[in-house]
């Protein structure tokens, strides 16, 4: 299980914050192509993060790269040229403004063609692309996981101050969250802009993970902490979950019913459910990005 609470976000034209990232303790580190890099440095900034990938000493945890549209100059170079030189390194791709079930599988027929066992991620980021988005989160076999992203959204549906007030997004947070999980995808958050706000992140994430969110993208090192620890169990829930596998395993045993009681709550196969994802959550490693055995 690949476990992304915090995702930080790196440019990939930037030589100095690429050579850092494998000293970073976040679960997935996401190098950047496409909004970071001026169209006149997409080339470079490509062959860079190639380099980069191949050459410096391993990144510890996941790794992924945002590639341009494939509709653009650049994403289709993107994609081959990441797939030939680096691709025994990247865990996935992410999509940016994915609008349509096709933009997926143009990206999975390429990556079929280049055979490569890369997984994608979906941005999901404008008005189409959350209209859409039950559609986009069943398009391909090789998606990991919907990712929530405001400013771009904000811009598409008009909204100023994107970073404001998380309630103004309730309705698209809810949106990319039910189709990603009536899919079996992880449902990530996206970044919280004001950097030197840490009240302000961990309210935001707090919100995000009561809805159910697994994680959290990150644009500066420093909120990466933050929302490790806020996306990581407490030794209350915790310990909560244990006891509620332990009651009904116990049910199990003796032939006992779907339903029992613990400490005056009725739990049954739901509770099971919900306290096995808190137990894996608590087991996460936060520098490899995979959950313990």
């Amino acid at each position: 299980m690949n476990v992304r609470r915090s995702c930080l976000s790196v440019p990939g034209s930037s030589e100095k914050m690429l050579a850092k990232v494998g000293g970073l303790r976040a679960d997935e580190i996401v190098i950047d192509l496409e909004d970071s890099v001026t169209a006149g440095a997409k080339a470079e900034a490509r062959d860079l993060v190639c380099r980069m990938l191949t050459e410096a000493r391993p990144i510890p945890g996941l790794v992924a790269v945002r590639v341009n549209a494939l509709d653009s100059p650049w994403g289709r170079a993107d994609v081959a040229e990441l797939v030939e030189r680096a691709g025994s390194v990247i865990d996935s791709l992410v999509v940016p403004k994915v609008e349509r079930a096709e933009d997926l599988q143009d990206i999975e027929r390429l990556l079929d063609e280049l055979g490569a066992t890369i997984s994608i991620q979906a941005l999901v980021e404008t008005a189409a692309g959350l209209l859409r988005v039950g559609e986009i989160a069943e398009a391909s076999r090789r998606l990991d996981a919907l990712i929530l992203g405001y400013e771009d959204m904000a811009a598409s549906l008009g909204r100023p101050n994107a970073g404001e007030a998380s309630e103004r997004w309730l309705y698209a947070q809810e949106a990319v969250l039910v189709a990603a999980r009536a899919a079996g995808l992880q449902a990530i958050d996206g970044p919280y802009l004001a950097i030197s706000d840490e009240q302000g992140l961990r309210r935001w994430a707090t919100h995000v993970r009561g809805l159910g969110y697994d994680g959290k993208w990150a644009i500066h090192p420093s909120q990466v902490p933050a929302i490790n620890e806020t996306f990581t169990p407490g030794e209350d829930e915790i310990d909560r979950a244990k006891a509620i596998l332990a009651a009904l395993a116990q049910a199990d045993g003796s032939g006992g019913r779907g339903a029992v009681e613990l400490d005056g709550e009725m739990i049954d196969e739901a509770s099971r459910k919900l306290a096995e994802q808190v137990v894996a959550r608590s087991q996460a490693d936060p520098i490899a990005g995979q959950a313990a055995p």
